[in-house]
């Protein structure tokens, strides 16, 4: 299903037409250009991840919770069965129960996914949930200042987690087996 919306704005750029993305559901703009390789997304969605990236990598302001923007966009956008997407969704499902379920550092939460990494080939294709999440990066690409910006992206990351909610357990044994 295609949703189209005229008129609407995406970081300060005029955007006329909007569709769902194929990843995560949000709504993007309507656009051609490159995508991640094992993440699907629709061009419109890559695009605005990547400026809310530039947000994030030009303003530590807005880059408190970096580790949950790209754990969050990943996690909504699972890909296929290849083992780098399947290896990409555990790790940062691992890195999100450690951060919103264990209260951990975002540092550690980095540190524990490279050790993960390891023992990858344990691993099993997650079957991706009907929802992905209510919040995407289009909801945080739309917020203005740092305070709203970490805002919606412990919201976002919330959301996403919650998507995963039938394999919250098979991610806790992992982190119980590998941290």
């Amino acid at each position: 299903m295609v949703r189209i919306g005229v008129g609407q704005t995406d970081m300060g750029t005029s955007i006329s037409a909007k569709v769902q993305c194929i990843g995560c559901g949000g709504l993007v703009p309507l656009m051609d250009g490159p995508t991640h390789r094992y993440m699907e997304s629709s061009p419109g969605c890559w695009h605005v991840y990547g400026a809310v990236l530039s947000r994030e990598y030009s303003d530590p302001a807005f880059a408190a919770l970096h580790r949950l923007t790209v754990d969050s966009y990943a996690v909504q956008h699972p890909g296929g069965r290849s083992p780098q997407a399947i290896q990409s969704v555990c790790v940062h499902l691992m890195s999100l129960c450690l951060v919103l379920e264990r209260d951990v550092a975002l540092a550690y939460a980095t540190r524990a996914m490279g050790a993960a990494v390891r023992t990858k080939e344990r691993f099993v294709w997650l079957a991706p949930p009907p929802s992905l999440g209510e919040i995407t990066v289009s909801d945080v690409a739309a917020v203005s200042t740092a305070a709203t910006h970490i805002s919606a992206v412990r919201a976002w990351a919330e959301s996403a987690w919650a998507a995963w909610a039938q394999y919250h357990q098979v991610v806790r044994g992992w982190l119980t087996r590998r941290i």
